[in-house]
C-alpha cells in the first residue's frame, strides 16, 4: 500500500507461490501427476494485471481493495449514466472493479496502457503460465465492469465506451468448462503432467460457494475472511436497482448469484489484534480475542463499531468510509471493545442480507466459513444478528475445494448442470456446527442495529474531510523530507 487508498501485489508472486504449492502437494499426497484428471482455478477478484505482447507483467497488479480510481469511476458514471451501465452490466460501475482501474492505468501510467496487450484477472495470470492461454470463467469475468451478466458473454456496449479493444480480453468460459491444457513449460514448472485438462474455475466467492453447496436458491454463504460477503444463488438473473450489492454470473451454469460485500470484516479483527497488542501464548490470538469478548453481553454495553477500515462496498459504496467506535464510556474495557467489533462487522453483514431479501432470494440458513466461522463466540453472534439458523460444514477449504469439484465435474460429466454440480458438491457434506438464533438477544441487537444504521448518514460529510486532511499531511510530510537538512540540524 504505498500511498493512501492504493492496494499493489507482484503478479509473479502468485505464480512462485502457486508452483511451491503444486509441487508440495503432488509430494506430500504420494501421487503420479498422470493421476490428476483436471485442474481448477481460482483466487481473487477485480484485479487487473497488464502484459505485454510477450507475456510479460508490466506493472505491479492493482488489486481489489484498490480505491485510488474513484475520480475514474465518479466520470464514467456521469458520463454514461448509473442506469445505462446496470442495464448493459448488471451492476454499477464501482472502484473496487477492474475497468475504473483500467482506466486510471490508461491515465496515469500511459507507457504501460501503450504497451499492453492482454488484461487478465489474478487466477488467470496463474493459469497463464500454467497452459500459456489467456482464458477466465464468467463468475470473475462478472466482477470487472466489463461483462454482459445477463447474456454471460463481455459487454460490447461497455468496451466501446471506455475505448477498450476486445483483443485485450480473454475468452470467457463456464466453470467447469475444459478451456486449456498445462502446457510444456507449465508441467517442468510445476510437476503436474502436460497436457492435463484445465477448467476455467471460477472467482473466490463463486468457488467458495460451490465448495459449501451453494448452487441453488435455499442455502446461502456467509464467508468472513478479510472482506465478508454474503452469497446467494438464484436461478435467475436478480437485480438492486441501487446497485448496493453485485449480481455476476454463478460458476455454476445457467445459474447466478447475488453478493453483498463487507470489505474489512475479518480485517476488523486482524487489526484489533495488532492494535491491541495480543501477545503470543496458549491458543490462537484470535480466539483468545474471542473469548474475552464472550465476557460481554450481547449489545456490548451500547458500543457500537463501524467496520469501515478500508471504506465500505455493501451497502454504502463509498471507498472514503472510516471505521469507527460510536459511544465509548470509560466503563467500556477490552471485552466490550472486541464484541464491538464482532457484532459490527455482523451489522454489515445483516445490511446485505436484508437487501438480498428485499430482491425476493429467501435463504432458509447459512453457510457459515472463513476465519470467522471458528469457534463458537463469532458464529453465534452471527447468527443472533443475521436471525437465520446458520451452519458450519465438514469442510473448510473453501474456494480451493470449489475449484476442485468444478474440475472433478468436468473430468467426470463434460462442461455439467446445475443439478449434476449439486449431486457432486452434497457428496460427504455435513454440518459439524451448528447455532440457532437466541430470542433473548434478538431485541438487544434490534435496538443496536436500529443505532448502527443511523451512524453511517450521521457521519457521511465527515468522511472525506478527513480523507482530504490526511491528503494534505501526507502532501506535508513529502515535502519536508525533499527539503535540505539545515546546518545545524
Amino acid at each position: 500500500m504505498p500511498h493512501l487508498l492504493w492496494a499493489e501485489q507482484e503478479p509473479e508472486d502468485w505464480w512462485r507461490a502457486a508452483r511451491r504449492a503444486i509441487h508440495a502437494v503432488l509430494r506430500q499426497a504420494a501421487i503420479a501427476p498422470t493421476a490428476i484428471a483436471a485442474v481448477g482455478l481460482t483466487g481473487q477478484m477485480h484485479g487487473v494485471v497488464l502484459l505485454d505482447a510477450g507475456g510479460a507483467v508490466l506493472a505491479p497488479a492493482i488489486i481489489w481493495c484498490d480505491g485510488r480510481a474513484q475520480a475514474e469511476c465518479d466520470a464514467w458514471t456521469q458520463r454514461l449514466g448509473a442506469e445505462r451501465i446496470i442495464e448493459w452490466t448488471g451492476n454499477p460501475m464501482l472502484v473496487g472493479f477492474s475497468a475504473p482501474k483500467l482506466a486510471w492505468t490508461r491515465r496515469h501510467r500511459p507507457a504501460v496502457w501503450r504497451s499492453a496487450r492482454h488484461f487478465l484477472l489474478p487466477k488467470d495470470f496463474v493459469r497463464f503460465r500454467l497452459t500459456g492461454e489467456c482464458a477466465t470463467d464468467v463468475a470473475d469475468a462478472s466482477g470487472t465492469g466489463l461483462f454482459d451478466v445477463r447474456h454471460r458473454r463481455w459487454s460490447q456496449e461497455m468496451l466501446a465506451a471506455l475505448d477498450i479493444s476486445r483483443q485485450w480480453l480473454p475468452a470467457a468460459f463456464e466453470g467447469p468448462e475444459i478451456c486449456a491444457r498445462v502446457s510444456a513449460a507449465g508441467a517442468r514448472a510445476t510437476g503436474l503432467a502436460a497436457g492435463t485438462p484445465v477448467v476455467a474455475g471460477g472467482g473466490d466467492q463463486a468457488a467458495g460457494a460451490v465448495g459449501n453447496g451453494v448452487v441453488s436458491e435455499g442455502l446461502a454463504s456467509v464467508t468472513v475472511g478479510t472482506s465478508g460477503v454474503v452469497f446467494a444463488a438464484t436461478g435467475q438473473m436478480r437485480l438492486d436497482p441501487q446497485g448496493r450489492v453485485h449480481t455476476f454470473c454463478h460458476a455454476v451454469p445457467g445459474q447466478w448469484h447475488v453478493m453483498a460485500v463487507t470489505q474489512s470484516a475479518g480485517l476488523s479483527l486482524r487489526w484489533l489484534r495488532d492494535t491491541l497488542g495480543v501477545q503470543p501464548g496458549a491458543g490462537d490470538a484470535y480466539d483468545r480475542l474471542c473469548r474475552e469478548a464472550a465476557r460481554s453481553a450481547p449489545g456490548a454495553g451500547g458500543l457500537l463499531f463501524l467496520p469501515y477500515l478500508m471504506g465500505e462496498r455493501t451497502p454504502h459504496l463509498d471507498p472514503l468510509a472510516r471505521g469507527a467506535w460510536i459511544g465509548l464510556t470509560a466503563a467500556h474495557r477490552r471485552p466490550e471493545l472486541i464484541r464491538a467489533v464482532l457484532e459490527g462487522v455482523a451489522f454489515s453483514l445483516l445490511d446485505g442480507l436484508q437487501i438480498i431479501q428485499s430482491m425476493g432470494i429467501q435463504p432458509q440458513r447459512l453457510a457459515l466459513s472463513g476465519g470467522g466461522a471458528r469457534g463458537r463466540v463469532w458464529p453465534g453472534i452471527q447468527a443472533d444478528v443475521l436471525a437465520l439458523p446458520c451452519l458450519r460444514w465438514n469442510r473448510d477449504e473453501g474456494a480451493a475445494h470449489g475449484a476442485a469439484l468444478l474440475a472433478m465435474a468436468a473430468a467426470s460429466h463434460g462442461q455439467s448442470s446445475a443439478a449434476a454440480l449439486q449431486e457432486i458438491a452434497a457428496r460427504g457434506l455435513h454440518a459439524v456446527a451448528q447455532w440457532t438464533p437466541s430470542t433473548a438477544a434478538r431485541p438487544v441487537y434490534a435496538a443496536a442495529y436500529d443505532a448502527y444504521r443511523e451512524c453511517y448518514p450521521r457521519l457521511q460529510t465527515l468522511f472525506p474531510r478527513l480523507s482530504a486532511s490526511v491528503a494534505v499531511s501526507a502532501a506535508g510530510d513529502r515535502q519536508a523530507a525533499a527539503r535540505p537538512a539545515a546546518a545545524d540540524d
